[in-house]
């Protein structure tokens, strides 16, 4: 079921407009889509340069709002598609003076529309829709075609780091990612009681850790194999 439109929507969107970029895309079929680049000057967005992060599906911007806060020297690119949400994630980081966060509007599909190659240093992948079903299993943010995304926009040595809470989903995910030539490292079946420090809450993480729901996390990476 969609989310109705939230009141004066159009308004928000743009009193936070200095954190946002909308895609607009006429082009509905994304392959057809990337191959007419609009790359972003994240350089001149940002006004400055710095490592770029990226978080795929930013919800209403809880964990981008404290990443960023805590990681000053990196920039942080948080993805939403839907404009009921993301406008809340924009108006909390404009609230709280965020200078090292943006927000872009767009499905993952085209990143690399907006996104110059080997630009990320890190993706985040915070509780993603688990699509139980295997017949939506290509809408699953690890599925091998988003795999191929994320090579083309990742700089060499950078890192997937993945949280969920669906056994299922991170499953599919470790399989997906070995079979797609990323290494695993630091993988946890609960993350709450494993001793990992420096953990960011997002909103899902506290509802489901509350009942005693086991979390789990990845970290993901191509390893980089030295000519002798």
């Amino acid at each position: 079921m969609r989310m109705r439109k939230k009141k004066h929507l159009e308004e928000r969107l743009k009193n936070v407009s200095e954190y946002l970029f909308i895609s607009d895309i006429e082009d509905r079929n994304f392959n057809t889509a990337v191959k007419a680049p609009e790359y972003i000057d994240f350089d001149g967005w940002f006004d400055r340069t710095a490592p770029y992060m990226l978080e795929i599906g930013c919800g209403k911007g809880g964990f981008a709002v404290e990443y960023a806060r805590r990681n000053p020297d990196i920039n942080l690119i948080a993805v939403e598609k839907d404009a009921n949400v993301i406008v809340a994630a924009c108006e909390k980081a404009k609230a709280e003076e965020i200078k090292n966060l943006r927000f872009l509007k767009c499905s993952a599909e085209y990143l690399p529309k907006y996104i110059k190659p080997h630009t990320v240093e890190r993706i985040f992948l915070n509780f993603s829709c688990p699509f139980p079903k295997n017949k939506y299993a290509s809408h699953r943010l690890t599925h091998p075609k988003f795999l191929k995304i994320y090579r083309e926009i990742m700089k060499t040595g950078a890192e997937i780091h993945q949280k969920t809470d669906n056994m299922g989903l991170f499953e599919f995910s470790v399989e997906s990612l070995s079979g797609g030539g990323f290494a695993l490292k630091n993988v946890s079946l609960d993350l709450h009681n494993s001793g990992f420090e420096g953990n960011i809450e997002t909103e899902y993480e506290h509802k489901f850790a509350s009942v005693g729901l086991p979390i789990y996390r990845l970290e993901a990476y191509i390893p980089i194999i030295k000519e002798e």
